[in-house]
C-alpha cells in the first residue's frame, strides 16, 4: 500500500517496502524564539535556509508549520509554503490545526500535499477531511480523540480505525491516510515507547497502512537528544513505520538510512554506497 506525493515536478512514494520517508522538521517556530520573530516581520531567510539544509542532509519531504500566537497564520503559511517551494523540489508536509490555514495553504500548494493532521474527533474530522478531497492531498491521521491520547495500543488502534473509516466515506482512498501512532517522551513515561512501538506493530499487522509520528518527541526533555532519536527510529522502522517528521541531524539520518539497508529497503546497499562515495568524494575536494 504506497501513498503518493507530489512537488512541483517530483514525487516522494512511501510504503512498506520503500525507502523510509524522511520529513525534515525544522521549519516551525515552535520552541525557536529568533525564528519567529524573523516570521512575524515578515523575514523569510530562515525558512530558505532550512529548506536548503534538510534536503541537502538527506530530507524527502518538508513539514512547514506556521503556528504563531496573534499573527495572520493563514497569510503566513502561504507565504512560507511559496518560499519553500522557490527554494527546493521536495513535497511538503502542510502542518496547522487551524482550519484557515490549511485551506489557505493547500490553495497555493502545487503538487500534492501531506496534511498534517486531523484526530479522531467527529467535529476534526467533519472540518479537516473535506479539505483534503477537494484539494486532493494525503492525510495524516493521529490516533487520539475527544477523550484525549489513548493509555493502550488497543484504543489507539480502535482510533486509526475510525479516522480510516471516515476518510473512505469521505472518497479517500485507505492508502492516503497515513495513521500517527503517537510518539511520547520516554522522560516522562518509561513505558512510552514501548506502547508507541506496540501500537505500530498492531496497525501494520491490522490494517497495513502507511504511518508517520514526530520522532523527536521520545526524547523530549533529556540529554543528547539526537542519539535517542537515532536509537529509536530503526525500531519503529522494524516494527512498521514508513515515514516520520523527524530531525535531519546526520546521526539521524544515517541511523535511517542504515535500518533501510538492514531491513531490505536499499536493494544491494545502493543507496548506502553511494552516500559513502559522495561523503568521499566532499572530504577529498575540501582537502585539496
Amino acid at each position: 500500500m504506497d501513498t503518493v506525493l507530489r512537488s512541483r515536478s517530483g514525487s516522494v512514494t512511501i510504503g512498506a517496502h520503500q525507502p523510509f520517508c524522511v520529513i525534515g522538521e525544522r521549519i516551525n517556530p515552535t520552541g525557536r524564539k529568533k525564528f519567529a520573530e524573523e516570521l512575524r516581520g515578515g523575514d523569510l531567510s530562515t525558512v530558505t535556509a532550512d529548506a536548503l539544509a534538510q534536503v541537502e542532509a538527506g530530507a524527502n519531504m518538508l513539514d512547514v508549520n506556521a503556528g504563531i500566537p496573534l499573527v495572520d497564520e493563514p497569510d503566513l503559511l502561504k507565504a512560507m509554503l511559496a518560499t519553500v517551494q522557490d527554494a527546493v523540489d521536495a513535497p511538503i508536509c502542510i502542518d496547522s490545526s487551524v482550519i484557515e490555514a490549511l485551506e489557505a495553504g493547500l490553495s497555493v500548494y502545487e503538487g500534492r500535499a501531506l496534511v498534517n493532521s486531523v484526530t479522531a474527533e467527529d467535529e476534526r474530522l467533519n472540518e479537516i477531511l473535506p479539505l483534503v478531497v477537494n484539494h486532493g492531498a494525503a492525510v495524516i491521521g493521529l490516533a487520539n480523540d475527544e477523550t484525549g491520547i489513548p493509555e493502550t495500543p488497543q484504543k489507539r488502534l480502535e482510533c486509526a480505525r475510525k479516522i480510516i473509516g471516515a476518510a473512505n466515506d469521505f472518497g479517500i482512498a485507505t492508502e492516503d491516510v497515513l495513521i500517527d501512532p503517537l510518539a511520547m517522551t520516554v522522560g516522562a513515561d518509561t513505558e512510552a515507547v514501548t506502547i508507541t512501538l506496540e501500537t505500530i506493530r498492531l496497525i501494520r499487522d491490522e490494517i497495513g497502512v502507511n504511518m508517520c509520528l514526530g520522532a523527536s518527541n521520545v526524547s523530549f526533555g533529556l540529554p543528547q537528544r539526537h542519539v535517542l532519536n537515532a536509537a529509536f527510529l530503526p525500531m519503529a522502522m522494524a516494527a512498521g513505520l514508513t515515514s516520520a517528521i523527524m530531525s535531519t541531524a546526520p546521526v539521524c539520518v544515517e541511523s535511517v538510512r542504515a535500518a533501510d539497508l538492514l531491513l531490505g529497503h536499499d536493494a544491494w546497499g545502493a543507496s548506502w554506497i553511494a552516500a559513502h562515495r559522495a561523503r568521499q568524494a566532499a572530504e577529498a575536494a575540501s582537502a585539496a
